[in-house]
């Protein structure tokens, strides 16, 4: 089978759909890779990394997309994009479709693409393989990104994290227990701030509180908590999510409102919406913008800030489907691998996805 591998075109988008191990391997399966030129330039990976790998450099979009049965990318593809999809081909990629633009969508059907979300490919456990290293790495950024915004010299409120002996440490308060905010928890705590995490679910409060050894507070996400706990928090990270659909608004803007001025807000879930209302998508090139006097962070893509480590993770995790699709064919593969098939979102330009077309109002 081919695969294209397009260079990213969003503004500092450094990521890349697949390193030059991930084309090795489905190359050393018998497939053909087509790379497109600087593909990989800005997570390090050279057009001669991808050639010794056995991938073939191609030197426009057009080919990358049109030699392609199969596109593997990272972020959902822009309106430029569109016209370059190969009617009858599959492509995989991050494409959040509940929160995208709506042409996204009316390009996928009238291309009669079919598409694969890698946020929805999920296990039945409820991970979400390909998804997971992303949040991962969103987690352990958290502290980066906290600790340079509170600085004074970016008009924050001039905390350290971890504090000092008789000088508190910063107050983190992160709203979601799942992969991303249970990394964030980690990452503050080992860095000595005081950190609260609120979630619906019980048994994710029970799980993080055992694994950090009672070195965090958990508490129900509800209204007087969440009031209660944004109240007096110097960071406040957004990490709520639900598979398949917009995230849960659950900070409101009279809990932002409270907040002290020069706190900071990291709103993770920015990629499906926000569960912040004063949230609004950020870029790389300008991270932040206050609103109620609050520094607020949102940027969708932040793991394209380490470019090259977040290619290796979803390379890693997106190969053994990529490997399954190549070998049996997207439909087929699907059915042998429960997984692949919650992440299949369209078929021959037909939503498939039952949650996807609930929180579009669509019928499937």
């Amino acid at each position: 089978m081919d695969f294209g591998v397009p260079r990213e075109v969003r503004d500092l988008e450094s990521r890349v759909g697949l390193s030059p191990a991930g084309v090795s391997t489905l190359a050393s399966a018998g497939h053909v890779v087509y790379v497109e030129t600087g593909a990989g330039k800005r997570a390090g990976f050279s057009d001669e990394n991808y050639r010794e790998a056995g991938g073939t450099i191609v030197y426009s979009a057009q080919e990358a997309y049109g030699r392609a049965d199969v596109v593997a990318k990272v972020t959902r593809p822009t309106a430029d994009e569109h016209v370059l999809f190969r009617p009858g081909q599959t492509i995989f990629s991050f494409l959040h479709l509940p929160v995208s633009s709506p042409d996204l969508l009316e390009a996928l059907t009238a291309r009669e693409i079919t598409a694969v979300s890698y946020e929805l490919i999920q296990e039945e456990d409820e991970t979400r393989p390909v998804l997971l290293p992303a949040s991962i790495i969103a987690g352990q950024m958290a502290p980066i990104v906290a600790g340079r915004l509170l600085r004074s010299d970016y008009h924050g409120r001039g905390i350290l994290l971890s504090g000092l002996p008789g000088v508190p440490a910063a107050v983190i308060v992160i709203v979601g227990a799942g992969t991303l905010g249970s990394s964030a928890a980690r990452a503050f705590a080992g860095m000595g701030a005081e950190v609260t995490v609120l979630d619906k679910d019980p048994r994710k409060l029970q799980t993080l509180y055992d694994r950090l050894h009672g070195r965090v507070t958990t508490m129900f996400a509800n209204e007087l908590n969440l009031k209660r706990a944004t109240r007096f928090a110097d960071v406040l990270i957004g990490a709520a999510s639900k598979t398949g659909r917009r995230a849960p608004m659950l900070v409101s803007r009279d809990m932002v409102k409270q907040m002290r001025r020069g706190s900071v807000i990291i709103d993770y879930a920015i990629d499906e919406g926000g569960c912040v209302a004063t949230s609004r998508p950020t870029t790389l090139r300008n991270t932040t913008y206050v609103a109620e006097g609050i520094i607020h962070h949102c940027v969708p893509n932040i793991t394209a800030a380490y470019g090259r480590t977040t290619s290796y993770a979803i390379t890693n995790a997106a190969l053994p489907y990529l490997l399954a699709v190549g070998e049996a064919g997207t439909l087929a593969a699907s059915d042998q691998m429960p997984a692949l098939k919650q992440g299949l979102t369209l078929v021959d330009g037909r939503l498939v996805h039952q949650e996807v077309a609930q929180a579009l109002g669509l019928s499937i």
